[in-house]
């Protein structure tokens, strides 16, 4: 979500100059490659580019061809193939071992991806694009883009009604799974591919606590571009450590942060009854991970406190409760233990155990 946030800062900075651009992303893989499916660059016709589609040994060359794409007013895929050993094939020993398909999407041809960037920023929500990657199709161009509006359930701006039929099921598959995909579909005597791009609304931290802790913890949250609300006593804070933070909530009033699937809850009062409290009411939240600062012991005081009062943990409560918080890297500041749990959020989201890389067995991504 960073990506699309920077790229659209630096489109609208640019909008009132001459200056032509394009959209380049990756949309197919085979084997590795340093960014996924859906990595992306904004690219002016001057040079000028933000965003990236590669570790750096794919995007100078890609600068080249979108400035071609430019001037022809077309849509180019482009097939980079860094997994054979030719010390004349862009991007060998630079760390890619894949081929990697790159869309070249110039502005001037399809605006409207603008325009659902936006809205994929603007909502906390799933997105779905439908991206044509098709290369020589009659009737459906290679680029064309559509976005699904996952409420109505409509694949906006396709006007063919059969093409829409044909990606329905494809689409629900792709939300069901939470996981973009590429398709090969029958159409009018050809053959359509699509790359159907899963889209999961921005990450949310939902901070309960105002001690110095805190500011580590919302620092690294800032970096990695997180939706952040902050409940405690605004009032006592820092206000230069608070600024930016999207949403603040004084605890003593009763408006209380939007919670979500995508929200990780951080309870850090330092005050077990406070604690105790929060949590009663954020077990009825649909987050997937509630973090507890504290020792093991203050928990289980939690638990035996919680079965006195009545009150049981289902097995989700069980799997999304962490405490305490963090993974066991020897943090002992706290900005390390604030690294420590955002890590274990990240790690939770992408439900991965947090191990180290150079004891799993295969590749570090899903292919």
């Amino acid at each position: 979500m960073k990506e699309i946030k920077s790229i659209l800062k630096l489109y609208h900075s640019y909008k009132k100059n001459d200056t032509k651009s394009a959209i380049a992303q990756v949309v197919r893989l085979e084997e590795s490659s340093y960014r996924r499916e859906g990595a992306r660059m904004l690219i002016y016709d001057n040079g000028t580019f933000i965003g990236g589609i590669s570790g750096g040994c794919l995007e100078g060359d890609t600068l080249k061809r979108s400035k071609i794409a430019i001037l022809k007013k077309e849509a180019s895929l482009i097939t980079y193939d860094t997994s054979k050993d030719d010390e004349n094939q862009i991007g060998v020993g630079l760390g890619c071992n894949g081929v990697i398909d790159v869309l070249i999407t110039p502005l001037s041809v399809n605006l409207e991806i603008i325009s659902m960037l936006e809205r994929i920023v603007d909502s906390r929500k799933s997105h779905v694009l439908v991206i044509i990657i098709s290369q020589h199709h009659p009737l459906i161009p290679l680029g064309n883009t559509y976005y699904y509006d996952v409420l109505k359930s409509e694949l906006e701006n396709c006007t063919n009604d059969t093409l829409k039929m044909k990606l329905h099921d494809e689409i629900q598959s792709v939300l069901e799974k939470k996981k973009s995909k590429i398709v090969q579909l029958p159409f009018e005597g050809n053959e359509i591919s699509a790359m159907i791009e899963f889209i999961p609304a921005q990450f949310h931290l939902a901070v309960y606590g105002d001690n110095y802790d805190v500011y580590p913890l919302l620092d690294f949250a800032k970096v990695l571009d997180w939706d952040i609300s902050l409940v405690g006593n605004i009032q006592k804070m820092d206000k230069q450590k608070i600024s930016g933070i999207q949403n603040l909530f004084q605890k003593d009033f009763k408006q209380r942060p939007n919670i979500d699937e995508r929200t990780a809850i951080v309870l850090m009062a330092h005050d077990y009854k406070t604690d105790v409290e929060n949590l009663k009411i954020l077990l009825a939240s649909t987050s997937s991970y509630i973090g507890l600062l504290g020792p093991k012991k203050r928990f289980d005081k939690i638990i035996n406190l919680f079965e006195e009062e009545g009150i049981s943990l289902s097995e989700f409560d069980k799997k999304r409760i962490h405490a305490p918080a963090g993974l066991e890297i020897g943090a002992n500041t706290p900005e390390e233990i604030a690294a420590s749990i955002c890590v274990e959020i990240m790690s939770s989201f992408s439900d991965k155990e947090g191990g180290k890389l150079r004891n799993k067995t295969g590749p570090i991504h899903e292919r």
